[in-house]
């Protein structure tokens, strides 16, 4: 009873502090607010507005409409015309344009007699993003546009012409499961709902017991009768309830703003993020143990959670990844979880898919809580 009684005075004294804090409640709240606004459309690899160089040495209604096609695909501006390659490249130079586009002489006579016709892109490849899926999406507007010109020939064509110069089409027909439109965002929002668990557990709490040592607090705990593991749930659970919290108020945003329900039980998606939750905050309680200030309890909190984020599949598939990088990963908790919320929320998954990840992220809660629990000492060091 009187170990209840601790405790519970301890986390009345956690959720005074969190209430007098000005700055708590609304991190509650603009929090997940503006990460799921700003990350899914910022963080994206859908490339729009690219800045095209035209040289067109046609000068053709076939090559006009090459480009009136390349101009309203959504995806490129024609920034430039110009007469030379070399006056094209004086704009990739000066960082104008991204891309050129070089149409040869004669591009309308080879077209319209079935020839082969070759056309120049150059990218600049600085981004190599930027230009490796630029070059994509031109490409596959121009061998649109090829088909197209090349059927409305046709029509015009005798039929043995056609048969000549026209091999049979053999089209694929794509079915995209999980994610009909290949929406970004679709695929980012539940890996930011991961995210904004490891902040609170990672950042958080890891300035926690580093701020009261600051501040003098700890010793006075130090000469109490307050047992650690006391002290160390009361700094658990408070922020336990803040990450589940957050986790409900980020599904409601992702629900109103992206449309996005969890297509599998609510309640595994739950069950996954309060064992990760706690399991990071025991992470951040552990730095905060062992960290003489914030300054120096921030450092470390922000050097893992670097890798964590950029090694756990938020922004790239794992599998996209060299192989030493993949064997990392094995060690990263985040990737667990962020794999588990994107198979709950867009493939409807349950426990029985997500033993992977569950046993995984369940090792990781208990062995951060159990270092958190060994390397504090309620004694000065």
């Amino acid at each position: 009873m009187r170990r209840n009684r601790v405790l519970k005075y301890l986390l009345e004294k956690e959720f005074k502090q969190m209430l007098r804090n000005p700055i708590m409640l609304p991190l509650i709240i603009a929090l997940p607010l503006i990460q799921l606004i700003l990350l899914p459309y910022a963080a994206t690899y859908e490339i729009r507005n690219i800045q095209i160089v035209v040289v067109d040495h046609d000068q053709s209604s076939v090559s006009r409409a090459l480009q009136q096609k390349i101009a309203s695909s959504g995806y490129f501006e024609i920034a430039y015309h110009t007469d030379t390659y070399q006056e094209a490249l004086t704009h990739i130079e000066e960082g104008t344009a991204s891309m050129i586009l070089e149409i040869p002489e004669n591009f309308e006579r080879e077209m319209n007699a079935g020839e082969e016709v070759q056309l120049f892109v150059a990218a600049d490849a600085v981004d190599g993003t930027k230009a490796s899926i630029g070059t994509n999406y031109l490409n596959g507007i121009i061998q649109d546009f090829s088909i197209r010109e090349r059927e409305e020939l046709a029509m015009k064509s005798p039929v043995a012409v056609v048969q000549r110069e026209l091999p049979a089409q053999i089209e694929a027909i794509p079915v995209f499961r999980f994610n009909p439109g290949l929406d970004y965002k679709t695929y980012m929002v539940p890996g930011i709902l991961a995210l904004l668990l490891t902040l609170v557990g990672g950042i958080l709490a890891a300035l926690n017991i580093s701020g009261e040592r600051e501040l003098g607090t700890l010793e006075q705990i130090n000469v109490s009768p307050v047992r650690k593991v006391d002290y160390l749930l009361g700094k658990l659970i408070p922020f336990w309830i803040m990450g589940l919290v957050i986790i409900c108020f980020g599904l409601g945003i992702a629900w109103l703003l992206y449309g996005i329900v969890p297509k599998g039980s609510f309640w595994t998606l739950i069950v996954f993020a309060t064992i990760y939750n706690m399991g990071f905050i025991g992470f951040g309680l552990f730095i905060s143990s062992v960290s003489k200030s914030q300054q120096q309890a921030m450092f470390i909190a922000f050097f893992f959670l670097l890798i964590f984020f950029l090694m756990g599949g938020l922004f790239t598939p794992v599998s996209s990844m060299p192989r030493w990088a993949q064997y990392i990963t094995y060690l990263n908790p985040t990737a667990y979880l962020i794999d588990a919320m994107r198979l709950i929320i867009l493939k409807g998954s349950g426990f029985a898919d997500l033993w992977d990840q569950f046993w995984a992220t369940l090792s990781f809660a208990v062995f951060f809580n159990g270092l958190a629990l060994l390397t504090f000492r309620k004694t000065a060091k």
